[in-house]
C-alpha cells in the first residue's frame, strides 16, 4: 500500500487525489487548513436567495486546453456561460476588454476596424521599445488616455502600488480588439458548471481510499515518514516558516448585500475612478442565467495588503519577491519526497485551467517513476 499525503483541497491537491485514487493499490489523506474543500473555488447557496454564491470571488472556467476540457467535465454538467463585463468610469459605461466599441465610445468616433488600428497605433507611445513594466506596457499598447482611463486607477486599487512597480507581464492577459466582440475571454471552450465548483471537488475526492482532513494546517514540523510522498500546494513562504522574508500577495475582501430583482443588471462591472474605494461588483444571480431568483445577493470587493491570516490571492511578484522566490526554490530542491505545485506552492498567477493542466502533467511524470 502507497500512502500519500496531499496538502491542500483546491484543485492542484483534489485533481492529484482524484487520479492517484485510481489505483487501488494507494491511499491518499487530503488536509486543508479551510473549513471545506474546493480552495478559492468554493461555492455555496446563499441562505436568504438561493443564489449560488463564489464565497472567493467569481470564477468562470475558460481554456483552450481540450484535455482540460474533457477532464472537468467528468465530474459536473458545465453551461455555456459568456463572461461580458463592463467599467465605469467618469459615469459612463464601458465594454471590456477595449474593443471597438469602447474605443468609438470613449473617442465619440465611428471607427471601423481599420481605421481603429491605425488610431490606436497613433495614439500608443511608439518610444517605448521593450516595456519594463506595466505602465509601460499600457503606454504602447493603447497610449496615455485609454491607460489612465481604464487601467490606472483601477491597477493602483487592485495591486496597492504605482503601476510602474508591477511587471508587463500582467497586461498580456488583457487584449485589445478591433471589432465589437464583447467575450471577455478568448479562449474557446467557456462555462461554469451547474451545480456549482464545490460539487465537482466532492465528486473528485469521493473515492474509499481517499480520506479529507479539514481544519487541519501543515507545516514543515510535521512528521511525513509514513507517507512515500507528499504534494504541497500551500504558500511556499509558509512552508519554510518565512526564514527568507514573506513573499507579498495582495487578498480581497468584500461587503455583500441583498436587494430585491436585480441591482445591477450584469455579473460584473468594474469601477475604474481611483476615488471608488472597491473594484468591482460581483453579482451572484449572473453567474447562473439557467435559474431564477427573486432576490439578489451582490459583492463589493476591496483588494488590500496580505497580512497574516488572511487569504493570499494575488501573487505581486515584485523584484525584491523574485529575489526570495529564488532562495526558497533551493530549499525545495533540498527536500526528498515533496513535490510543490499550484500557485501559492510555486508563486505563479494560474488559472484554474492551469492548474488543473499542471496537476494533470505531474501525476503523468509521477506514476512513470
Amino acid at each position: 500500500m502507497n500512502r500519500y499525503l496531499i496538502v491542500g483541497a483546491g484543485f492542484s491537491g483534489a485533481v492529484i487525489a482524484e487520479r492517484l485514487a485510481k489505483n487501488p493499490d494507494n491511499f491518499i489523506v487530503v488536509i486543508d487548513e479551510r473549513e471545506h474543500i474546493g480552495g478559492n473555488c468554493f461555492t455555496e447557496r446563499d441562505s436568504e436567495t438561493n443564489v449560488m454564491v463564489h464565497k472567493y470571488g467569481p470564477h468562470i472556467f475558460n481554456t483552450d486546453n481540450i484535455e482540460v476540457w474533457n477532464y472537468i467535465q467528468e465530474f459536473c454538467q458545465m453551461m455555456p456561460f459568456v463572461n461580458r463585463v463592463k467599467t465605469i468610469f467618469n459615469g459612463n459605461v464601458y465594454s471590456m476588454p477595449i474593443n471597438l466599441h469602447t474605443i468609438n465610445q470613449f473617442f465619440e468616433k465611428t471607427l471601423n476596424p481599420t481605421e481603429a488600428k491605425d488610431f490606436i497605433k497613433s495614439i500608443a507611445d511608439n518610444t517605448i521599445d521593450v516595456p519594463s513594466n506595466f505602465e509601460e506596457q499600457a503606454l504602447k499598447f493603447i497610449g496615455k488616455d485609454l491607460y489612465e482611463a481604464f487601467f490606472y486607477g483601477y491597477t493602483k486599487k487592485q495591486w496597492g502600488c504605482e503601476p510602474t512597480e508591477l511587471p508587463a507581464s500582467i497586461l498580456k492577459r488583457l487584449p485589445v480588439r478591433f471589432n465589437y466582440d464583447d467575450n471577455y475571454y478568448s479562449n474557446p471552450y467557456q462555462g461554469i458548471p451547474k451545480d456549482g465548483y464545490t460539487a465537482i471537488f466532492e465528486k473528485m475526492l469521493n473515492a474509499p481510499n481517499i480520506k479529507v482532513n479539514l481544519n487541519t494546517k501543515f507545516d514543515s514540523k510535521w512528521d511525513v515518514r509514513e507517507y512515500d510522498h507528499i504534494f504541497y500546494t500551500g504558500p511556499i513562504d509558509s512552508f519554510f516558516n518565512y526564514k527568507y522574508g514573506r513573499l507579498s500577495y495582495r487578498t480581497v475582501f468584500f461587503e455583500s448585500s441583498i436587494t430585491n430583482d436585480d441591482y445591477q443588471g450584469n455579473a460584473v462591472i468594474n469601477y475604474a475612478d481611483p476615488d471608488v474605494p472597491f473594484t468591482r461588483i460581483h453579482e451572484h444571480k449572473h453567474f447562473t442565467p439557467w435559474e431564477s431568483h427573486n432576490k439578489t445577493i451582490y459583492f463589493k470587493e476591496f483588494s488590500k495588503e496580505t497580512e497574516e491570516g488572511d487569504v493570499p490571492y494575488y501573487p505581486k511578484r515584485l523584484a525584491q519577491d523574485l529575489e526570495k522566490l529564488v532562495e526558497y526554490q533551493k530549499e525545495v530542491e533540498k527536500l526528498d519526497k515533496f513535490t510543490f505545485l499550484g500557485r501559492l506552492a510555486t508563486y505563479r498567477y494560474m488559472d484554474m485551467h492551469h492548474v488543473i493542466a499542471e496537476a494533470l502533467e505531474i501525476h503523468r511524470q509521477f506514476i512513470k517513476q
